[in-house]
């Protein structure tokens, strides 16, 4: 009798130590999930970012009459540094390219973060010429 509970424990605990369970990510959106993550990443460092754009822009009278603005899908990680471990705190360096009107391009930047969406550092790379001459 003891060989037949101990058979029918060991097949039930077999049985469920095997059961596969089957997660499927809905990913409900026009990119690949990789370019998805990257995305909403981007996305949720907006703030510290529209500061550097504000603080590098501040002086440039073009730039604060057109109101530049920035896109994510134009948006580059051009680096990623781990500075606590796995899992801990990161610095995020991004490549920004702020534009007015109908995306043009006005400057190319480099702007540092961290995960807990701080500022760490920005840095102007370039101004691009204006388009047009009637800026009316």
């Amino acid at each position: 009798m003891k060989k037949k509970c101990l058979l029918v424990v060991l097949i039930v605990m077999f049985i469920i130590s095997h059961t596969t369970a089957y997660a499927e990510t809905t990913n409900q959106t026009d990119t690949d999930w990789c370019d998805t993550l990257k995305y909403a990443f981007i996305n949720s460092l907006k703030e510290p970012i529209d500061e550097a754009i504000k603080e590098i822009y501040k002086d440039d009278t073009f730039a604060t009459n057109e109101g530049l603005s920035w896109a994510p899908f134009q948006t580059e990680i051009t680096e990623i540094n781990q500075i606590y471990g796995v899992g801990g705190e990161y610095e995020i360096t991004l490549k920004i390219y702020p534009y007015y009107r109908a995306h043009n391009t006005y400057g190319e930047d480099l702007v540092v973060v961290n995960t807990d969406g701080e500022l760490i550092s920005y840095e102007h790379v370039k101004t691009f010429p204006i388009i047009g001459e009637n800026l009316d």
